[in-house]
């Protein structure tokens, strides 16, 4: 336990550390005046000269600074103010003890000093230091626990946001993102378009292959389909077991075709076997588009139903295609209608306009 004494006298000074060195306590460090005291308290001192401190035997009457003053500039640190001090004092009136437990000294002891009272004193100081060491100590790893919890609660919070095998939002996600973003959409009259793509024949492939190869797909289809949405603001999220659903803010219809069109393309270039697929001898998806400018006339669930209605109507045209809700799926349209304009063609022609629209694409 090291001790300060600050006392402007060696007559003072040097039997009070003579004293203590006699008592075991051999730990000390002597300042004569009480602004050289601060200065091995404060930061402008010794590194680590505060927390070395226990206890400081502090006289009242020095030159310049008196003990008093310095006292309450000690309790009025905030790295100090849990430090002990002891008055070392010739007054005793009321008074001159009021000033000093007004300025924040724990106890005082009166010249000349007694060898029995000051060690008792100094006793009850030291043990009070400790005690709050401790209780700092305790109140440090609460924060630290305190913390670690919140870290994780956190780590836990955005888990139970993703999807556990692919990593991407989950169907919890999606519903909380596509609201916030509906909202926002309704207040700035901007489109909104929906995207969702099934796996084909995916059934199959599991069945053929085995689950182990069908979560790889599963991962590499989610990739393919990650590296198209390059947008921060996008979001892609696990619909179902092999379906996904990409929200597109701010992109109207013209927009999220060409979107869609990257993606059937990015997940058939990978160039997974599929051997029992009836559309093509690759994995492929089917996907339907949907998009709207949002207002109090549709909902989110009816912009999903028209996108949902778009890719049945893929899947019956063959799947490995696109289709596009009639008017984003509007509520004053039939759902699930698609557009004429979509309804394309043979394998190789389809093939070839999606490939120069691709080329020709530019961030949406």
């Amino acid at each position: 336990m090291r001790i300060l004494i600050v006392d402007d006298c060696p007559d003072n000074r040097l039997p009070l550390a003579n004293l203590l060195r006699g008592a075991g306590y051999s730990d000390l460090v002597l300042a004569e005046t009480a602004t050289e005291a601060l200065k091995l308290l404060s930061w402008d001192g010794p590194p680590g000269a505060a927390e070395a401190i226990d206890v400081v035997l502090m006289d009242v009457i020095m030159p310049g600074m008196d003990g008093i003053e310095a006292c309450r500039r000690i309790k009025a640190h905030e790295r100090l103010r849990d430090i002990p001090v002891l008055m070392v004092t010739g007054r005793t009136g009321p008074e001159d003890l009021q000033d000093a437990f007004a300025a924040g000294a724990m106890d005082y002891i009166t010249k000349p000093v007694n060898a029995v009272e000051l060690l008792a004193r100094l006793r009850s100081a030291l043990a009070l230091k400790r005690e709050m060491d401790c209780r700092k100590g305790r109140e440090e790893d609460l924060v630290q626990l305190t913390q670690k919890l919140e870290e994780a609660n956190r780590a836990l919070e955005r888990l139970s946001l993703l999807d556990g095998l692919t990593g991407i939002a989950n169907r919890r996600y999606l519903e909380s993102f596509l609201n916030r973003e509906w909202l926002r959409a309704t207040r700035s009259s901007a489109p909104l378009a929906l995207i969702l793509a099934d796996i084909d024949f995916f059934k199959n492939y599991n069945d053929t292959y085995g689950h182990q190869r069908g979560d790889d797909c599963l991962k590499q289809v989610v990739h393919a389909l990650a590296r198209v949405l390059h947008r921060p603001g996008d979001l892609l999220a696990r619909y179902g077991g092999e379906e996904f659903l990409a929200i597109l803010p701010d992109t109207d219809f013209e927009g999220a075709s060409v979107v869609a069109k990257a993606l059937r393309l990015a997940v058939e270039d990978l160039g997974i076997e599929h051997g029992t697929s009836l559309a093509h001898d690759r994995v492929t998806v089917s996907i339907g588009v949907a998009a709207t400018v949002p207002s109090a006339a549709i909902s989110p669930e009816g912009l999903i139903a028209a996108a949902d209605a778009a890719l049945y109507q893929a899947k019956r045209s063959g799947r490995n295609c696109i289709r596009l809700a009639a008017d984003g799926g509007r509520p004053d349209s039939p759902a699930g209608q698609t557009s004429e304009a979509t309804k394309t063609d043979t394998a190789g022609e389809r093939e070839a306009a999606e490939k120069a629209d691709v080329q020709q694409l530019q961030p949406h």
